[in-house]
């Protein structure tokens, strides 16, 4: 992988930052303030990133727009990739090839601060668990950065972050794949189901990219594990950091677990009453796995059970993650834009009790339908599907015996439809189980579209 450098010895040295996104607008800044010769490159066309563009022009920085720069080892001692920038690109295929170093933008940021990190990933549940472990933070009176894959390059917040700081930061397997010394203090796994098997290909390969957060860990370190995801738990074996499980089902003598309706933790011997299940804002068992892993680090970092709790009581989630978002003529319209995946959606249908008219469909990143179609065939009353995956999709459906779905070529369609043929006591559920790129650069834009949408179902 190449010699790493780490903080205030990149000056001089020649860096190509591949992506020109936040995140790459945000390392590059901060290359070129640390005395670098940086290049940001993107496979987009100029007229896609006037706005990156004009940004990275004035740090100032070069800008290879529509493609990559030739990489060589005189032109280039280090590659920085975003987010997403898949590992069998060119520019990295010849980086391997020549010894060149690849980071990851959380390595980069990681080696100029010293502070404790904990660190998230999962398939499902991250972004929820990590700003939920951000207010919990924050409500103890701890100074805490809350960045990473949830949308704040951390690369960006190095310069407000102390020792005294808590940083917690959100990881994705893509982020993982290029990262030396990054090591935190607690790494926790959620959850492995399948996903992004078009660049992972497999799920051990998907599962070793994840474990890959806790490969720097040692003595004083915890890696936290989902007990009841048997992936995750045989994570235990490839840690050397302390193992800290939470479990839904099993009462465990280390860990965050449910008893009856009751949220415990033990350690060393303590076992430590959280609050009741009733207590809680965020709703359904996915959010409860999340909690406890949230639990798990909090308390093992320190904070106070009473002020752990408190939180717990008021935190009422993310945005785009079954969002409620608004109530019309007797129908509940939420915004599930983040359920990228079909176990995400799968999730979000079981949330609820209430006939479901679920808006899917996107770009598919490798999975199987089946058994989303099933769970649909079960618990939807109908279904509205959009995008490059709605062909597999309605297929899936038909194989399981389920004909009452409709095909639609926007949100705005999908929203106008789902109004007509609801009726009061429904729920009207944007949970794609797709990434957005086939229509929209991210989650949120799809997610803000379908908000607007629905505010002019009022107008």
């Amino acid at each position: 992988m190449g010699e790493v450098w780490t903080g205030m010895l990149v000056k001089g040295k020649k860096a190509v930052v591949i992506g020109a996104g936040r995140t790459g607008i945000a390392a590059a800044k901060v290359l070129k303030g640390l005395g670098a010769r940086v290049t940001v490159c993107d496979i987009k066309r100029e007229y896609m990133l006037e706005e990156a563009i004009r940004q990275l022009k004035a740090i100032p920085v070069d800008v290879v727009a529509g493609g990559y720069p030739e990489i060589t080892p005189e032109n280039t001692d280090f590659l920085v990739m975003s987010p997403g920038v898949p590992m069998n690109i060119s520019p990295v295929l010849k980086a391997k090839e020549y010894g060149i170093s690849l980071w990851s933008e959380i390595e980069l940021a990681a080696s100029m601060f010293d502070a404790p990190i904990i660190a998230v990933t999962g398939t499902n549940g991250k972004t929820t668990t990590t700003s939920l472990l951000g207010r919990m933070f924050a409500d103890g009176g701890i100074p805490t950065i809350v960045a990473g894959n949830i949308g704040v390059p951390l690369i960006g917040e190095i310069d407000k972050i102390t020792p005294d700081h808590v940083v917690v930061v959100e990881v994705s397997s893509f982020q993982l794949e290029a990262i030396h010394n990054f090591r935190p203090r607690v790494g926790i796994v959620l959850n492995i189901t399948p996903d992004h098997l078009d660049r992972h290909h497999t799920m051990e390969e998907y599962k070793q990219a994840k474990q890959a957060i806790f490969c720097n860990q040692g003595k004083g370190d915890f890696s936290i594990l989902n007990y009841d995801d048997e992936l995750v738990k045989s994570m235990a074996s490839g840690t050397s950091g302390e193992v800290i499980f939470f479990s839904l089902r099993h009462t465990l003598e280390k860990g965050a677990y449910l008893s009856g309706e009751d949220l415990y933790f033990s350690y060393k011997g303590k076992k430590t009453f959280i609050c009741s299940r009733s207590d809680l804002f965020l709703k359904g068992d996915h959010n409860l796995e999340n909690i406890l892993a949230s639990c798990c680090a909090a308390l093992l970092m320190g904070l106070d059970p009473g002020s752990v709790a408190q939180t717990l009581r008021t935190f009422k989630g993310v945005k785009h993650r079954l969002q409620f978002v608004d109530e019309i003529n007797g129908v509940k319209y939420v915004n599930d834009s983040k359920g990228t995946n079909p176990d995400a959606s799968i999730k979000a249908i079981s949330a609820y009790s209430e006939p479901i008219i679920l808006i899917a469909g996107g770009k598919n990143k490798g999975s199987d339908f089946s058994e989303f179609a099933d769970v649909i065939r079960r618990r939807v009353k109908e279904v509205i599907v959009l995008g490059e995956a709605a062909p597999e999709i309605m297929q899936a459906l038909e194989s399981v015996g389920y004909h009452k779905f409709s095909q639609v070529s926007s949100i705005e369609q999908a929203v106008a439809r789902a109004a007509r043929i609801a009726v009061p006591g429904d729920i009207v559920l944007l949970s794609p189980a797709c990434a957005s790129w086939d229509m929209f650069n991210n989650y949120e834009e799809r997610g803000e579209l379908y908000i607007s949408q629905v505010a002019a179902l009022r107008r």
